[in-house]
């Protein structure tokens, strides 16, 4: 069966099967295991596997996915208080975009690994030139041709 599974039908595959699958048991499985059973993935590394199919590591998903939220809560498309998880900074730098969030200081570990802190380094980093603020549709697709490799562990 897996010899008919050519790599453009393993990434739909893949994409269709992981939304399903990742509430499941993604914990037990998840993308490393699933892109070994191809053949000829399974000597590879996961960062091989994940190049040669052009994936993004569950990682970096995770880092979009939590810009996208931040996005959506600034400009008010959830009904979520901003206020509630950020506070822009107030000193406007000539650089960067005008969205700038204040990260505040955390003594205690629980909290530096909230939401509203994780997400703020990769947010004040997003490149005004390069990232449209205008549309969420825009936003999306513009924040994919960042680099965010200094926010990745693995990559």
């Amino acid at each position: 069966m897996y010899n008919l599974v050519t790599e453009e039908l393993f990434a739909e595959l893949h994409c269709m099967v992981s939304v399903q699958h990742t509430r499941h048991c993604a914990r037990r499985t998840g993308p490393r295991r699933f892109t070994k059973a191809l053949p000829g993935f399974k000597t590879l590394s996961y960062a091989s596997r994940l190049e040669k199919l052009d994936l993004p590591s569950l990682e970096k998903r995770r880092l979009h996915s939590h810009l996208i939220m931040c996005y959506k809560i600034i400009f008010g498309i959830v009904n979520i208080c901003t206020n509630d998880f950020f506070k822009f900074h107030t000193v406007m730098s000539t650089r960067g975009h005008p969205y700038k969030l204040f990260k505040e200081r955390s003594t205690n570990t629980v909290r530096k690994n909230f939401f509203s802190q994780r997400v703020v380094n990769a947010w004040n980093y997003l490149p005004a030139d390069t990232v449209d603020f205008r549309l969420l549709r825009s936003f999306t697709r513009t924040i994919k041709l960042v680099d965010f490799s200094s926010f990745l562990i693995c990559f």
